[in-house]
């Protein structure tokens, strides 16, 4: 793999701009791009290799459970898609996946531009090897993901060698470079799994991702799910995660991906897509379909994986031997016996009330916190979150174990103490992993991991404890013992901060982000402490350890309430910018008879986080408070031009009054057919034409329901809020959208049955900008990203 060509790719591909869905930058250069380096490909290919080229312009439409549940209308948009084959064809192929368009007003270089890259190198180095590939590699490059995953749907459901694909590889991305972590494969095919195993030169895979990414707890989804979903296919989803800060920002450029990333994304997208393609089970991927897998890596220099039935038994295994050591106790003399079966559960209560009473610290800090509006002070300086949530979590934790040290365990042997608590610590771990394990979870592995070599360690000093008591050999092997579960601990928390500190800089306006990030620190502090916790009854005094903790914490909050530490940061070589939606609008309401009841124009301001616009408003004072966007009740999603239902998410809003929007591709939306059908119910046909991007929201009265429509599988999707919500887009040509509804009525009501409105989004070209919105977008301050667009709304009654 040559480094030189990727980044060849890459500089040239972000070169072109951003690239959204109908623009001309998506639709004709990028493509065009795209195909002259796949002849040049082409030009050089061995004889061992035939390659077949196609432009696919699909349209369809399908229902998706992402962001509450919403239905997509796609209508001839773009994929380029290459297939690599033996010269004597193949009847069976493996799918690689990228996708070159980007979201408004972002180069998109991680996300996805550099995986287009990655992409286009593998399919020349395979193209001119004289290696002959046992089945077919079809490469997709797809220009409709950012528009909610569309153009991967019209490939795998619409496209002739979309039969042939037994298996996928998603390149994707929730950062800018960095290693590429597998976060889901599947489902239930454990060969994939070992193809990861035995191919990749630079692992990085975790099932804990896969399953907390699954939970729906992140925000995002991936063509994974098309692929799944709609082609019932198996696969291994990959994505960049570092420096999540810049992700879908103007600041994801090209300069800012490593070289070692791209090469090592190479590297190991070649040798997985080679692994596959000359792989025996890819013909007879389903006949492999049998239950999950347990994998993870372990620091990046190799893979562990076992099937989840195996996994189950190992857990057991695990649990039976603590088992058998704890139940040893109960075999002590009767008196015994019992004075340890109080201590036993008293300690334990002492543990669970530390524990409670930290996370209730904590939590008070952060709604604090929240509440004087210096939330998210870590985000541009993350130490700040260890200083004060980490060491209030931990200060908590020692204090109340250090007053029963005094006060309740007044004469009892320091050794004594120590076996004791390390027995609940492990029972803890225990009851964690028997539940992690009967519900079926793959990630139970970790509770294994917290169980085994701890209760190993332990089994291997207990003589030597018996004889010489806590002293520096015990304490040097026990340390020993608990470096595997602590470093993996550490690494994992790692890749979760990593992760998550981002999102939370993007996650609504309803979700305090302090809140999150104290709870999963409180968390944390808990699993690591659960060990250590034995040595606060071994050592003299812990007097210097909470002066030094509460110290750090008290001028850690002193500093956060004063706001030393501001959240964004633009410093070019490590941005952090605030995000900002700016919308111009020009709201238009109807009645039912079609008069105009209401007409107005802003600019609609929505904030990402849950600072809302407070450290904005010092450089822009006309958005404050008194121009908080109200809810028009009477209409679907407030009234206002959600590009995603993600109303739920964002209820800090402000609605600044500006001129009339006029852009030249004006939509048009009218009632082309209404007739009653044979069940009685009222069939509405519409018809609609505008930009490459419109929002449709439907909303039923009271004594009405949607029972039918055209789109998806047929039978309506609600949005989380209750309306319905229809994401549409279109490529460079497109004719008139048109569509249908099916209104029951079981009550006749005096203003109509049925609400329809209509948001067109104006994401490229000249009819995005205009000069209110220009103006004001210049006013905000360097350390934020606003993303700005023109846009309409118009509200129709039937």
């Amino acid at each position: 793999m040559l480094v030189f060509f990727m980044w060849h790719y890459l500089e040239h591909i972000t070169s072109i701009g951003p690239r959204t869905t109908g623009s001309p930058e998506n639709e004709v250069l990028t493509v065009r791009y795209l195909l002259e380096q796949i002849q040049l490909v082409e030009q050089q290919s061995s004889d061992a290799h035939k390659i077949s080229v196609d432009v696919q312009r699909p349209t369809g439409s399908f229902s998706i459970d992402f962001l509450g549940g919403f239905t997509s209308y796609y209508d001839n948009i773009t994929n380029v898609v290459v297939k690599l084959e033996p010269q004597a064809g193949a009847q069976h192929a493996v799918l690689a996946n990228c996708h070159f368009d980007s979201v408004p007003n972002s180069p998109g270089a991680s996300d996805d531009a550099v995986s287009c890259s990655v992409m286009l190198e593998v399919l020349r180095v395979l193209s001119t090897s004289s290696e002959t590939l046992h089945h077919a590699i079809i490469f997709l490059f797809n220009g409709a993901e950012e528009n909610v995953l569309q153009a991967s749907h019209g490939f795998i459901t619409q496209h002739p060698w979309a039969g042939l694909v037994r298996a996928f590889i998603n390149l994707e991305a929730a950062g800018v470079g960095g290693k590429e972590l597998v976060f889901q494969t599947g489902p239930e095919n454990p060969w994939l799994v070992q193809a990861y195993v035995s191919a990749a030169k630079h692992p990085f895979a975790s099932v804990v991702a896969q399953e907390v990414f699954q939970s729906g707890i992140i925000p995002s989804d991936t063509d994974f799910r098309i692929f799944r979903d709609f082609g019932n296919i198996p696969g291994i989803d990959l994505a960049f995660i570092e420096n999540g800060y810049i992700y879908h920002t103007k600041y994801d450029t090209a300069d800012r991906i490593l070289t070692e990333s791209i090469q090592r994304a190479g590297d190991n997208i070649l040798a997985i897509l080679k692994y596959l393609a000359t792989s025996d089970m890819l013909a007879s991927s389903s006949e492999y379909q049998h239950g999950n897998m347990v994998f993870f890596d372990v620091f990046g220099l190799f893979v562990i994986a076992y099937p989840s039935r195996v996994g189950s038994i190992i857990n057991y295994m695990v649990f039976l031997a603590a088992v058998l050591y704890l139940g040893k106790k109960l075999l002590q003399p009767r008196h015994k016996t019992a004075c340890y079966m109080k201590d036993f559960f008293c300690g334990l209560g002492i543990t669970l009330v530390s524990w409670f009473t930290s996370l209730v610290t904590v939590l008070i800090l952060a709604v604090f916190v929240s509440l004087i509006g210096q939330s998210l002070s870590w985000y541009n300086h993350f130490y700040v979150s260890v200083c004060l949530y980490g060491t209030a979590a931990v200060a908590k934790i020692v204090f109340v174990h250090t007053l029963a040290k005094r006060f309740y365990y007044v004469d009892t042997s320091q050794q004594y103490l120590g076996e004791l608590f390390f027995d609940i610590a492990l029972s803890v771990h225990c009851f964690s992993l028997v539940t992690l394990t009967s519900r079926g979870l793959c990630l139970a592995f970790v509770s294994a991991v917290w169980v085994a070599f701890p209760l190993l360690t332990k089994l291997l000093v207990h003589k030597d404890l018996q004889q010489n008591g806590a002293g520096g050999k015990f304490l040097g092997t026990y340390l020993l013992g608990l470096l595997i579960p602590y470093l993996y601990a550490l690494y994992l928390i790692w890749a979760v901060f990593e992760m998550f500190t981002p999102i939370l800089g993007r996650s609504g306006s309803q979700i305090p982000p302090d809140v999150v990030l104290a709870s999963i620190l409180a968390a944390c502090v808990m699993v690591l402490s659960s060990y250590f916790i034995t040595f606060i009854y071994l050592v003299r005094s812990t007097q210097r350890t909470m002066v030094a903790l509460t110290l750090v914490c008290t001028l850690t909050f002193l500093l956060v309430c004063s706001g030393t530490f501001f959240p964004y940061s633009s410093n070019p070589a490590n941005p952090k910018p605030k995000r900002v939606f700016l919308q111009h609008v020009t709201r238009t309401f109807h009645d039912l008879e079609g008069s105009v009841t209401q007409r107005d124009s802003g600019i609609w301001i929505n904030g990402f986080d849950y600072t809302g616009m407070s450290h904005v408003t010092p450089h822009v004072p006309e958005i404050n408070d008194t121009i908080r966007a109200p809810c028009e009740e009477a209409a679907p999603l407030c009234g206002f031009p959600w590009y995603l239902p993600v109303h739920f998410l964002i209820k800090k809003n402000w609605y600044l009054p500006a001129p009339e929007v006029s852009p030249r591709l004006r939509p048009h939306f009218r009632l082309i057919a209404k007739e009653k059908t044979p069940w009685d119910s009222t069939r509405l046909t519409f018809e609609t034409t505008g930009p490459s991007h419109i929002s449709l929201y439907i909303r039923t009265h009271q004594g009405s329901a949607l029972t039918q429509w055209s789109l998806g599988s047929g039978t309506p999707v609600t949005s989380k809020g209750g309306d319905y919500f229809v994401f549409y887009s279109h490529g460079l040509q497109a004719s008139a959208w048109q569509f249908w509804i099916e209104v029951q009525v079981t009550e006749e009501q005096p203003g109509g049955m049925v609400t329809v409105a209509l948001a067109a989004h104006y994401l490229s070209g000249e009819d995005k900008r205009s000069p209110p919105l220009d103006a004001l977008k210049d006013k905000f301050p360097d350390w934020t990203f606003p993303s700005a667009w023109v846009c309409t709304y118009d509200l129709f009654v039937f």
